[in-house]
């Protein structure tokens, strides 16, 4: 089974990391809970009317934990491509994953050190968020020059998962649920 490893736990990663999870990856994401959604309040959420930032995040780390996400509160120290596998370096340890996706809001420190692309101050991608660096992700602000939105940002950690999975699959993936599949 492919392993995924995200590093950032804000509306990007844990929206990868969700689809991943959900479609039968081994998905770890990395977070130091730092999201700028504490300090929102949600009004322009689609399919949400009103909610604080902090109880979102809690939301959100409830469903994808229920998908089996394992979610690791801890800084990432370093990431690296050691043939053709992931290296990502935590204060805990050292982790392995076959794709990664970095959603660490404008911090571009580690797709740099990792060797991707810039255009500009942002990471460049393509329209599935890969990076230069084959099997990499960039979600989110890092990417954008400024248009940083949750909303945005959660569709971009989703755009990353399907082209992951996409790969997996050996063609177009979508994950399109129907009443049937709902418990």
């Amino acid at each position: 089974m492919s392993t995924v490893a995200i590093v950032g736990g804000g509306p990007a990663g844990l929206s990868a990391g969700l689809f991943t999870a959900k479609n039968g990856l081994e998905t770890l994401v990395f977070d130091t809970d730092e999201t700028w959604l504490h300090k929102a309040h949600l009004f322009n959420y689609l399919g949400i009317d009103s909610l604080d930032g902090t109880e979102f995040m809690e939301q959100s780390r409830e469903q994808v934990d229920e998908f089996g996400v394992e979610r690791h509160q801890t800084e990432v120290t370093g990431v690296s491509e050691d043939g053709g596998e992931f290296v990502v370096t935590t204060d805990d340890g050292e982790h392995t994953a076959d794709y990664l996706v970095l959603a660490t809001g404008a911090d571009r420190s580690l797709a740099e050190a990792l060797g991707c692309d810039f255009d500009g101050d942002t990471v460049d991608v393509d329209l599935g968020m890969e990076t230069s660096v084959d099997d990499a992700y960039a979600t989110g602000a890092m990417v954008r020059d400024q248009e940083w939105q949750a909303i945005i940002s959660a569709g971009d950690g989703g755009a990353a998962a399907l082209d992951i999975l996409s790969k997996e699959e050996g063609e177009h993936f979508h994950d399109f649920d129907v009443p049937e599949d709902a418990e």
